[in-house]
């Protein structure tokens, strides 16, 4: 519950060294083979088959996505999960352009004759000629696509779409307050996944992989689809059914398929384009993720506050008191008057306090005049449906 004076914080993958420049050395300690790590940061580890050690206090992932993180079993735990939303999204957007434009003007087909050529054979110039009327192409400026997903980068996506001259349709029941204000006024509202497939020329995904997502675009609806449209996917790889993709292609039923997630099903059909999960894979997008998760992760592990968390409220607190208490737990009734209690008990007084929720976790940030001790921190600890209790005394300068 008290935290050590110099914190360890345990890496897997490559995170950017202009993330990890903010974790002062005199505070943390960062590396791979670290022991009791408090954090754990990463990006694209698969952590549902690692033993995540008892003393993680929170997991931050340096990318959007979360599916490589068992967040159920964290929030038995009282644990956040921390991402970095949004910080990736030009490169993905600049990426969805590339794939609209390489199926739109056949350059892979294109490359893969170009390359077959023979640059000793005498008639090259003329085999160029002759070959290339088989990959003429379509321009995307009057086209419509269409965006499922109005996230940050579905919003840049269509943005982009209009500057180029298309039509954008798009489509997110859950869309945020934020998102909708950054929206371009000329994009027109979809009432369903369906019309969007019904209506467009391409058709682009921004969706997060959860239980409601999976299969989206799949056999029960990718007939929808114009047999010459574009279906593209760098959103997540179970979002799309690729063996519902690959029939539809092989039934001349859809145009062509870009995705950013390779797979058995789907390698080597000529109407697939699949790159090697590039998405985030620019120095600009890596060195935004990690900076952006970095500071959050410092913000909770320091001050309690929590920002863009998969399964936390978000709750910010000013410090204006040096002792402070960080508490996750069940969403159930009555627990700040527990909390609020075992303080008073204790001859504590509350300076300041913010109590959210989301779901079924809630989060309490307390403020306290004078030191707590361990006696306190124990009781708030076994009152039931506290997950976690974390002593965050003295402001960090």
């Amino acid at each position: 519950m008290r935290s050590p004076a110099v914190l360890p914080i345990q890496v897997y993958n490559q995170i950017s060294d202009r993330g990890l420049s903010r974790l002062p050395a005199d505070r943390y300690r960062v590396g791979k083979d670290v022991a009791d790590p408090v954090a754990i940061l990463l990006r694209s580890a698969d952590l549902h088959k690692t033993a995540i050690p008892a003393s993680v206090r929170a997991i931050a992932r340096a990318g959007a996505g979360t599916n490589n993180i068992p967040v159920e079993a964290m929030n038995a735990r009282g644990v956040p999960v921390f991402n970095a939303p949004g910080a990736n999204a030009n490169a993905v957007k600049e990426l969805v352009l590339a794939g609209m434009l390489m199926a739109a003007r056949q350059i892979a087909p294109a490359l893969r004759f170009v390359d077959g050529l023979d640059p000793k054979t005498p008639d090259l110039d003329a085999r160029v000629e002759d070959g290339k009327k088989h990959y003429a192409g379509i321009e995307l400026a009057g086209r419509t696509l269409g965006v499922i997903g109005l996230g940050k980068i579905g919003c840049l996506v269509a943005d982009a779409a209009i500057k180029l001259g298309m039509h954008v349709l798009g489509h997110d029941p859950d869309i945020t307050v934020d998102a909708a204000w950054s929206l371009p006024s000329q994009v027109k509202r979809a009432g369903s996944v369906n019309e969007v497939l019904k209506s467009a020329h391409f058709v682009t995904l921004h969706v997060p992989l959860v239980a409601a997502t999976r299969h989206l675009l799949g056999k029960a609806n990718i007939g929808h689809l114009r047999s010459d449209a574009v279906l593209l996917n760098f959103s997540r790889d179970g979002v799309v059914d690729d063996a519902a993709v690959r029939a539809a292609l092989d039934a001349h039923k859809l145009g062509a398929y870009v995705c950013d997630f390779p797979s058995a099903e789907i390698l080597g059909h000529p109407g697939v384009i699949a790159l090697p999960h590039l998405g985030a894979s620019t120095r600009e997008a890596e060195e935004n993720c990690a900076v952006m998760v970095v500071d959050q992760l410092r913000e909770y592990l320091e001050h309690g506050n929590v920002v863009n968390a998969v399964n936390f409220p978000q709750v910010t607190m000013a410090r204006e008191s040096g002792y402070r208490v960080a508490i996750a737990n069940a969403n159930v009734p009555n627990m700040v008057g527990q909390i609020s209690t075992a303080m008073a008990q204790a001859g504590l007084n509350i300076h300041n306090m913010v109590n959210k929720s989301r779901g079924e976790m809630a989060y309490t940030l307390v403020d306290v005049d004078s030191p707590v001790a361990d006696a306190v921190l124990a009781d708030i600890a076994g009152i039931h449906g506290v997950l976690a209790v974390r002593y965050l005394p003295v402001k960090a300068g």
